[in-house]
């Protein structure tokens, strides 16, 4: 009983918008998302960039999140080191303040797209809300069409929106499960 209360208290902290592919063609496609958090647009930003505390083990190189890292400046790495090995899963390009809105945005084809040679921009934005912070993410992806972009959409998405609530429950609970 206390497991559901808690699972229950935990859908109204970090509650995602319903994530969806918004477009999907052969040359491209765009997946966005948002969530409204029980917690300070501050936290919520500090947290974003505490990447190896919330991103899922399996959907990295090493099989440890806590090799990642995400250094939120424009020219900075989101980066994976283990064993004289590394990968760069995206750069930085946009780290920006305006009326209260910030912005990170990151340019990389993530997992299986970066062999593809796909542009990737991965862009997330925390704005104040009234009962916190809302938290919204887009991953625009574009490349030659005969990729079938359409055809990896989905499966992307599904990886995508597991981080996302991944770092929506850790910034309103403080674990990302």
């Amino acid at each position: 009983m206390r497991f559901m209360l808690a699972a229950l208290a935990l859908a109204f902290i970090a509650s995602p918008a319903r994530a969806e592919v918004a477009s999907a063609t052969p040359s491209a496609f765009l997946i966005q998302t948002e969530a409204e958090i029980a917690a300070s647009p501050d936290k919520v930003w500090r947290d974003l960039a505490r990447i190896e505390r919330w991103w899922s083990d399996a959907h990295t190189y090493s099989g440890d999140a806590s090799r990642l890292r995400l250094d939120a400046r424009a020219g900075g790495c989101w980066c994976e080191r283990w064993d004289g090995q590394s990968v760069e899963h995206a750069r930085v390009v946009l780290v920006m303040e305006h009326e209260g809105v910030r912005t990170l945005r990151a340019i990389g084809g993530l997992g299986p797209l970066q062999e593809m040679g796909v542009t990737g921009v991965l862009t997330f934005s925390v704005a104040p809300h009234a009962n916190g912070a809302k938290l919204t993410m887009t991953y625009r992806v574009t490349g030659d069409a005969g990729l079938n972009l359409d055809r990896v959409a989905a499966p992307v998405d599904s990886v995508l929106m597991e981080q996302f609530g991944r770092l929506s429950r850790y910034t309103a609970s403080g674990s990302p499960d």
